[in-house]
């Protein structure tokens, strides 16, 4: 008497050879002197891929893992066929996972997994459904570990894009508001009294702060008015002292002041008497320009 579980086929052998019923989930009776039985289970079994060193199309050297799903669809070839099934479902697997990470980049291996595992599966199918008696349901890249530099590399790069993304995203909004700008600033153009009530919303909005300065706004066509008008100003004033030079006489160089009649007197050495106070050279340098001729006698002397 055997007892075959629901999960379980019953595979017999009469003196080694094969019988063509399998026995289903229940109590079963068998012969005691010749027949054997060998219970195979049909659930789906999981089996781990330990990590392999592979080297992608684009020549960059990594370590993947993964993990394979599979299940008996025919037990009497599971055990007729092949030896140790899940030993012979793991090398089919590790030789799979490095021929299929051989012809992918790594791009393609990073961004579609999904690509790749139906890949993996598509392979594995072949050499073990028909044969072996077995069905690979499902195949998934467990993790995929990179080199440290590679992995810097990486992070720069995404980095990079990060920042560039940013930057275009703050171009496009200060073109946007420059676009809403120009609209309101023609709009305020077109009707002045919108300019003066944002003006005014402008100074409800500082004095709302509760702030001990507040900020009024000036027109600029003021300034450039007192521009305007000093720039005219200076204009008259520069006209003006260009016609004061052209009337003053000139003064030839041919001409020769003469000496005057009385020169300067000899200024006797003083001595510095007990009681006396001596002459300054101010007064002395005073009393040398009081003689000097003046342009006056020289215009005297020349008309005479």
């Amino acid at each position: 008497m055997r007892n075959v579980q629901q999960y379980e086929k019953g595979v017999v052998f009469r003196f080694g050879r094969l019988l063509p019923d399998i026995r289903g989930p229940g109590l079963r009776v068998i012969r005691p002197i010749g027949d054997r039985m060998r219970k195979v289970s049909v659930q789906t079994e999981v089996l781990g891929i330990p990590p392999q060193g592979s080297i992608t199309a684009d020549n960059v050297t990594l370590t993947v893992d993964a993990v394979v799903y599979f299940k008996v669809i025919d037990p009497v070839k599971a055990l007729v066929n092949v030896r140790n099934y899940p030993a012979a479902v793991s090398q089919i697997a590790q030789t799979s996972l490095r021929s299929v990470i051989g012809r992918a980049d790594l791009d393609t291996l990073l961004s579609d997994r999904d690509h790749i595992n139906a890949e993996l599966k598509k392979v594995m199918d072949a050499p073990t459904e028909e044969p072996w008696g077995l069905r690979i349901e499902r195949v998934e890249i467990k993790d995929i570990a990179l080199p440290e530099s590679m992995m810097r590399s990486m992070s720069k790069q995404a980095e990079a894009e990060r920042e560039r993304r940013a930057r275009v995203i703050a171009a496009d909004g200060e073109f946007q508001a420059s676009q809403r700008l120009t609209d309101a600033a023609a709009t305020m153009a077109d009707t002045p009294g919108a300019l003066q009530l944002r003006l005014l919303q402008t100074v409800v909005d500082v004095s709302a702060e509760k702030n001990s300065t507040l900020v009024m706004p000036f027109p600029v066509e003021m300034l450039r008015f007192f521009e305007h008008q000093s720039r005219e100003t200076g204009d008259e004033s520069a006209g003006r002292r260009v016609h004061r030079t052209a009337r003053r006489p000139a003064l030839s160089t041919s001409a020769v002041i003469p000496e005057p009649a009385t020169s300067a007197p000899a200024l006797a050495p003083s001595v510095s008497l007990p009681g006396e106070r001596a002459g300054s050279r101010a007064e002395v340098a005073r009393e040398r320009r009081d003689n000097w001729p003046t342009r006056r006698d020289a215009e005297e002397a020349l008309s005479g």
